[in-house]
């Protein structure tokens, strides 16, 4: 007979060899390097210098279409701005926070420099997931959208005379993203930093609370999803910058040499923090995190967008790793070296931000904690999405089938909040990393279409 104890340890176990074969790496100057992150840093290199540099080129147009942000007579279900905060809400969150904390613990200043390099050169592969998302999606007969990578990775390898393994690589992405969804961490950090600032220690409580807020969302669907992100993420960004704006502002005279740190850091860094290719690890590392640039998750969302060209959601999509890496987790980064918060001895991650907002005004924690609430709220009901996507994608479209992963999901986030539920965490990445694996390769094989469908666009918008 099999006892939970002997559950457990089985399945922590199973976890770990997975996490080790997911972020099996090799070292360079004792620097581990996780292979699943040079797969992701390939990518983006690749797609930017092959489309010409996108993102530098398309920016502003991107800007410009999501200000017009028309409508009308398009396929689709949400407007492009609601694809765009939902896909925001999906990545914005603890790696903006904790994340980065823990990059420029572990690497020094100079980190923040290379998760600004891997913002950029995620943008190129938004671009190409986004458009592909479009270009593949299915439109049911209700008016509904279905889409993602799941499609394109499908349609790659028929393209390519594997229809066998097209469809076991888009049914794995699709378990993947399953098992990926739940929300364990998101819940879990934000029931941490309540209980730090509050004192509030009923797990079960906050959790069951949590679920019921998440599932009054879901069980609308993606439109209420996409109503209450294109609120949210406004809200919960305007919060965060804000606060940080103000510490950045009592500590005004110091940003230059702030700056000149972060530049010099990269490539001198101090020798305890591994040399210059540790710094550099665990810059992308830390973006990667983030902004999920090469995951396939936010294509999921953008593919549902209403518009009549592929290409244009993938301008739109291209702006996510700037908003998210780029801006708020540089000034993430400017908050806690203009502090010192990360040479203070004792404290991990969030508590490092935390600490930082906190040596400026002692109340700012609260405000923290109200940001890690809505970033992880907003990342939890997106991420239900995905989710649902990749089970409708293996078992249909079938009303109660759907209800039931709805319910399983918020159950799941009612235990996020419990203590012992931490072993999952590995699992849950080792999910959403392997998500990338057919991903990025459907990316390779489908980048000349892409590239051809770019040049296509540029003509039309000329004439």
């Amino acid at each position: 007979m099999i006892t939970d104890f002997s559950f457990q340890q089985m399945f922590e176990s199973l976890t770990s060899k997975l996490a080790s074969v997911v972020f099996y790496a090799f070292e360079i100057n004792g620097v581990a390097i996780p292979m699943v992150l040079i797969w992701l840093i390939c990518g983006a290199l690749v797609f930017t210098c092959y489309l010409g540099f996108i993102n530098v080129r398309g920016f502003s147009h991107a800007i410009s279409l999501l200000k017009k942000n028309k409508t009308t007579g398009a396929s689709g279900e949400i407007s492009p701005f609601q694809a765009l905060s939902t896909a925001l809400s999906g990545t914005v969150g603890t790696g903006n926070i904790a994340g980065v904390a823990i990059a420029i613990s572990l690497g020094g200043p100079g980190a923040t420099f290379w998760m600004i390099i891997a913002g950029l050169l995620g943008m190129s592969t938004k671009f190409v997931e986004c458009t592909l998302a479009v270009k593949y999606r299915q439109i049911n007969s209700d008016g509904s959208v279905s889409g993602g990578p799941m499609y394109y990775i499908k349609a790659a390898l028929d393209k390519f005379k594997l229809p066998m393994l097209g469809t076991v690589l888009a049914m794995a992405f699709s378990v993947f993203v399953i098992f990926g969804s739940a929300g364990f961490v998101h819940v879990n950090q934000g029931f941490v930093q309540v209980q730090s600032v509050t004192g509030f220690d009923n797990a079960w409580l906050f959790g069951a609370i949590y679920a019921l807020l998440v599932g009054a969302v879901i069980i609308g669907g993606l439109k209420s999803i996409a109503r209450v992100t294109s609120k949210l993420v406004p809200l919960m960004c305007g919060i965060y910058l804000a606060a940080s704006l103000l510490v950045m502002f009592t500590h005004f005279s110091a940003i230059p040499a702030a700056l000149w740190l972060i530049v010099q850091g990269a490539f001198t860094p101090e020798a305890g923090y591994g040399g210059f290719i540790g710094v550099l690890i665990q810059g992308f590392r830390r973006a990667a995190y983030s902004n999920e640039a090469g995951i396939g998750s936010s294509p999921i969302a953008h593919a549902a967008a209403q518009t009549k060209d592929p290409v244009s959601q993938g301008f739109v999509g291209l702006l996510e790793p700037f908003i998210d890496t780029v801006v708020i987790c540089t000034i993430t980064a400017l908050v806690i070296i203009l502090t010192g918060a990360y040479q203070t001895p004792g404290l991990d991650g969030v508590q490092i931000t935390s600490g930082a907002f906190a040596s400026v005004v002692s109340w700012f924690p609260w405000v923290l904690m109200v940001a890690l609430l809505l970033f992880g709220f907003s990342t939890v009901i997106s991420w239900s999405y995905y989710g649902l996507t990749g089970w409708r994608y293996l078992v249909g479209h079938n009303q109660r089938l759907t209800q039931l992963y709805k319910v399983f999901f918020c159950f799941i986030v009612s235990i996020g909040a419990v203590p012992n539920v931490m072993a999952v965490f590995d699992f849950i990445d080792s999910m959403i990393f392997l998500m990338a694996v057919p991903n990025i390769l459907a990316l390779y094989l489908l980048l000349p279409e892409v590239k051809a469908d770019l040049k296509a666009y540029w003509q039309k918008r000329a004439i």
